[in-house]
């Protein structure tokens, strides 16, 4: 119990200093919320400073700024009128979770198989395959992915509709496609190496001559240690993938979080970047928190309150 409400209290002190960093780096940048090509009529400008209370001193937004986090409110959105960030990301999240969801189970239905065929087939054929596209994946970035999509299967072929359509699934596929790309291949290509590494053990070889089965050898001693650094792995994916990705997301022009964000960036909106920087920070370590948590079922011998410090 220890050990979790230290997890706990961690976390708070890191999403605070978190928050605390974006909230003033976002002030030093140079011109304001309201800053655009052709300036507002200054009392225009004084009015709106006024509303938002930007003509406070710094120290007292702050201070506001961190009073309205801690009730869970995120303040309004300077660039997108009449909403509140807290609305933007209930709009935005779910269709941003949905991609990433569809994204990871097939990172984890692919990548895993194949890093362990790969493992159990060593230097045939099959492994010099997956080997061969797993590097591709790895080397090649979800941007170029979407837009080669976009190019063959939306412009040249017209299976799919350029725009994204949250009610038609055929415009989730490349989103998808360009998320995994990276992922499935690292999965697979550490699956592979994890897996080659635990074979190579003494119990494993222990429990062969003991007359064990191949299946259940790999099955229960071999993989469930094999699986250990692939989770760690698999945790923050799990947080930057279901978070959304900015550029799949600006190629695509899904209206997720992620283009919110650089949405917010270009229009130095302070709240938008505040509160999707600290959403995004508090899902990443729950995901954390979980893959920990995971440790102590897939490998008993590990205690999350017993461990020591290396």
């Amino acid at each position: 119990m220890g050990y979790y409400i230290r997890r706990v209290l961690s976390a708070i002190f890191t999403l605070f200093v978190i928050a605390t960093l974006t909230f003033f780096m976002m002030r030093a940048i140079p011109g304001g919320p309201f800053t655009r090509e052709r300036s507002l009529p200054a009392e225009i400008e004084r009015a709106l400073q006024e509303k938002y209370n930007l003509n406070a001193p710094l120290g007292e937004q702050y201070l506001d700024y961190m009073i309205d986090l801690v009730q869970l409110k995120l303040g309004p959105s300077f660039s997108q009128k009449g909403f509140t960030v807290n609305q933007m990301i209930a709009a935005g999240f779910p269709i941003t979770a949905t991609i990433g969801f569809i994204a990871v189970i097939l990172i984890v239905l692919v990548g895993i198989p194949i890093g362990i065929i790969s493992a159990l087939k060593q230097n045939k054929p099959i492994d010099y395959t997956v080997m061969i596209f797993a590097t591709l994946g790895v080397t090649i970035p979800s941007f170029i992915i979407a837009t080669l999509f976009l190019y063959i299967f939306g412009v040249k072929l017209a299976w799919v509709p350029l725009l994204f359509n949250k009610d038609n699934f055929l415009t989730y596929i490349g989103p998808v496609l360009a998320l995994t790309g990276y992922s499935v291949s690292f999965v697979a290509r550490l699956t592979r190496s994890s897996m080659l590494e635990v074979l190579q053990q003494d119990y494993i070889r222990t429990a062969r001559a003991n007359g064990i089965s191949e299946f259940k050898v790999l099955s229960k001693h071999a993989l469930k240690n094999a699986l250990i650094p692939v989770i760690t792995y698999i945790g923050p994916m799990v947080a930057a993938i279901m978070t959304g990705s900015f550029v799949v997301e600006n190629v695509f022009a899904v209206p997720g979080i992620g283009k919110r964000f650089v949405e917010g960036v270009t229009n130095r909106d302070y709240t938008l970047i505040v509160g999707v920087t600290v959403f995004y920070a508090a899902f990443y370590i729950i995901m954390v928190l979980i893959v920990d948590i995971l440790y102590s079922f897939i490998d008993p011998r590990i205690r999350l309150g017993k461990r020591r410090a290396d």
